[in-house]
């Protein structure tokens, strides 16, 4: 049965129709790369979204493809519904392109190994999609960038080492180099191609400079970063080395260096080298960097630089503390690279130059107010998409473009997308959840299980991705973005408690807690439920009992609550002695000690599975989340179901359980794609406060394997 259950609209804007009229970026659209193969073609394939470009007019969007050997093609006439144009073979794998007009010009690499290193720069023509030239360059190309003039063509040959021999460093032959191409009347000259020698620059491998990435401003000069030489170079219009110099250090503070599942920002590395990737010029003194590092570095942040080599700017952890307060830090690259910032882009949006800084971990990009170069202000962070790798600014649309080039298609997951922004009036949609302004700084991610206290505040559990840090989070609801302002870590004997897989929180009515862990034996991680008291101590821990576990599978417990003095838990998936395509509502009373359970009817999957992910009870209801493990246009079933308290009455384990009923609550698809992106497929958190407004979250999966994306919002009040 169907109803429209909620008397208020969904929350869905977080915040439309701000007092006062400040532009704002947010999400529109998204566009999957699969959707540019032709018709018949294996979609199952990996795809990707690299380095992007637009055309003059805005209207057209190239991006590299280089799991295909392809650029793909999109119309965004109607930036918020993009359109496949198809994809253009470009027999090698595509690094880079950039675009005069309708002439979009693409670095394509074509090399046999390492050690015989080959390129060429294709030309084509937007309009009728066909390559118009094709030059060869001498050796492999990463970054291609076109002078502001339309003059000439700057590409990177880096002539990548290969990471397998030599120990992985550098030092192995042929050394890159940059090569110039000159444009007449918008089409490149072949005969022209010069190239720079960049060798003897650095102290670093000084015979191999591997150069990384290039861009050109108004003057003619070329900026040219050398990663794993941890240098720059300034390369004047003619191709003279006018200026190099290193790109210096960083001492960081205030990190995580372990990846251990605890969010610790207490860490410190010294000296940190930069080893810059992308890099922007912001007008024709300065430029900024994206310190992703390489070989030996990577310093967690972004540096603007004077091309005098002096640093004007230097965020140290700012950057990266930006995206542990919204809850994209990447725990498993802690004792690498943390966020890995790897690309920048710069763009002047009504009088306001702006500089953006994509992670390619945190899956996330930061917008900065550049008008005072020396002090950056932090506007807004952006969700991306999965491991952004380049971005194009259109000023002239007021849109902001990413390319991201994940592709987790293989594992069932999300596919690489591009991602489409738009600055307008209104207030910021994301993030829609933050830790910011509390007095120590707050990492969070992997949200699941939710209660709601009954001054309205509501508490949250993380799960086994910080296994080393088991928290229940405190979020006020009432701020936009949704605000966590506390977190209490779980502990046995004083210390941080260890195997729990917590799935769902409810309140003990005495100011404690019951959690249920999601147990798999396998991980030797038990099934159980405990409790927790003020302090975060547990002191008592249940056991299942044998009936249960004799039929145990690895999906277990996924939400609690608590109806008078009977825990119920949902188990996420159906057990050994299960019927198909139901699933156990198990009891616990705290008074008598007894288990007892019901049946519930879960949707029968049209592809992977259907599950339980959280349980509820508020007044005459019991609510459930029942959602399939899809994600995208795959996504069928994200619901919200209700079943009469009256129904929730346990029998004893082991014989015919009742089957409950249940009637729809809310279809909550069209809420996720509400938000620009794709359909996520983990809505884990419910809520609901004393005046019967519901509020939902997903898992980020604490952003491994993740868009980073944690969407919190309110659908109404009952």
């Amino acid at each position: 049965m169907k109803r429209q259950l909620l008397l208020a609209a969904s929350v869905l804007a977080l915040g439309a129709g701000a007092a006062e009229a400040e532009m704002t970026f947010n999400r529109i659209a998204s566009f999957a790369t699969p959707d540019n193969m032709a018709e018949g073609e294996d979609r199952t394939r990996e795809t990707s979204s690299e380095i992007i470009a637009a055309s003059e007019d805005g209207m057209t969007l190239i991006y590299t493809d280089s799991p295909l050997g392809v650029v793909g093609l999109v119309d965004i006439t109607d930036p918020k519904a993009p359109r496949p144009l198809g994809n253009i073979a470009m027999a090698g794998e595509p690094t880079s392109v950039a675009v005069t007009g309708s002439t979009a010009f693409v670095a394509v690499n074509t090399s046999e190994d390492h050690v015989n290193p080959s390129g060429r720069m294709v030309e084509i023509d937007l309009e009728t999609q066909e390559v118009v030239e094709s030059c060869a360059l001498g050796g492999q190309p990463d970054s291609i960038a076109l002078s502001k003039d339309g003059g000439f063509l700057s590409i990177a040959i880096e002539n990548e080492r290969d990471e397998d021999a030599g120990d992985g460093r550098t030092g192995q032959m042929p050394a890159g180099f940059l090569t110039m191409i000159r444009i007449a009347d918008g089409k490149a000259d072949c005969a022209t191609a010069q190239d720079v020698d960049l060798t003897g620059l650095a102290d670093i491998s000084p015979e191999d400079p591997e150069p990384e990435f290039v861009d050109v401003n108004e003057l003619g000069e070329t900026v040219v970063t050398l990663q794993e030489n941890n240098h720059i170079a300034i390369v004047s219009a003619e191709g003279e080395v006018i200026r190099h110099f290193s790109a210096g250090t960083v001492d960081l503070t205030g990190i995580d260096t372990k990846d251990n599942g605890e969010l610790l920002f207490t860490g410190t590395q010294e000296g940190r080298l930069r080893e810059p990737d992308a890099v922007k010029w912001i007008d024709n003194d300065h430029f900024a960097m994206a310190n992703e590092g390489d070989m030996d570095g990577g310093s967690r942040g972004w540096t603007i630089m004077n091309k005098d080599g002096s640093v004007v700017y230097e965020s140290n952890s700012d950057f990266e503390h930006a995206l542990v307060r919204i809850g994209h830090y990447p725990d498993s690259r802690s004792d690498a690279k943390g966020v890995e910032p790897e690309s920048i882009e710069f763009a002047d949006y009504d009088g306001t130059p702006h500089v953006f800084v994509g992670s390619e971990r945190g899956s996330a990009v930061a917008v900065y107010d550049v008008t005072d170069p020396a002090n950056p202000v932090l506007k807004q962070v952006l969700p991306s998409g999965i491991g952004p790798e380049g971005y194009a600014a259109i000023p002239a649309r007021n849109l902001l473009v990413s390319a991201n080039e994940t592709d987790l298609g293989a594992d069932g997951l999300a596919r690489a997308h591009v991602m489409i922004f738009e600055r307008a009036e209104g207030e910021a949609v994301y993030p829609t959840l933050t830790s910011e302004g509390t007095d120590e700084l707050i990492g969070w991610g992997a949200i699941s299980g939710m209660v709601a206290d009954e001054d309205g505040m509501i508490h949250a559990v993380s799960d086994s991705v910080y296994g080393s840090q088991p928290t229940i989070f405190t979020i006020d609801p009432s701020q936009k973005p949704a605000r966590i302002t506390g977190a209490l870590r779980i502990t046995r004997d004083g210390h941080p408690a260890q195997k729990l897989d917590l799935e769902g929180v409810t309140l003990d009515g005495e100011g404690g807690y019951w959690v249920a862990s999601e147990g798999r034996t396998d991980h030797l991680i038990p099934h159980a439920i405990y409790h927790v008291g003020a302090d975060g101590g547990i002191d008592e821990e249940i056991g299942l009992p044998a009936e249960l576990l004799a039929h145990e599978l690895r999906y277990g417990f996924e939400g609690i609550t608590k109806i008078g003095d009977t825990l119920w838990m949902a188990v996420q998936r159906e057990w050994k002695d299960d019927p198909e395509n139901t699933v156990k509502l198990v009891a616990y009373d705290l008074e008598t000690e007894e288990w007892g359970a019901v049946r519930y009817e879960k949707a029968e999957p049209e592809t992977g599975w259907v599950g339980l992910s959280e349980i509820v009870a508020h007044g005459d209801w019991v609510y459930v989340v029942e959602r399939d493990n899809q994600i995208g246009e795959a996504a069928v079933t994200k619901m919200i179901y209700r079943i009469p308290v009256s129904e929730m009455q346990p029998v004893p384990l082991g014989g015919d359980l009742p089957v409950v009923s249940k009637e729809e609550v809310r279809d909550l698809i069209p809420d996720l794609k509400s938000f620009g992106g794709y359909a996520v497929d983990k809505i884990e958190g419910l809520a609901v406060t004393p005046e019967g407004e519901i509020f939902v979250s997903t898992d980020n999966d604490g952003v491994d394997d993740s868009s980073g994306e944690t969407f919190f919002w309110s659908i109404g009040r009952m």
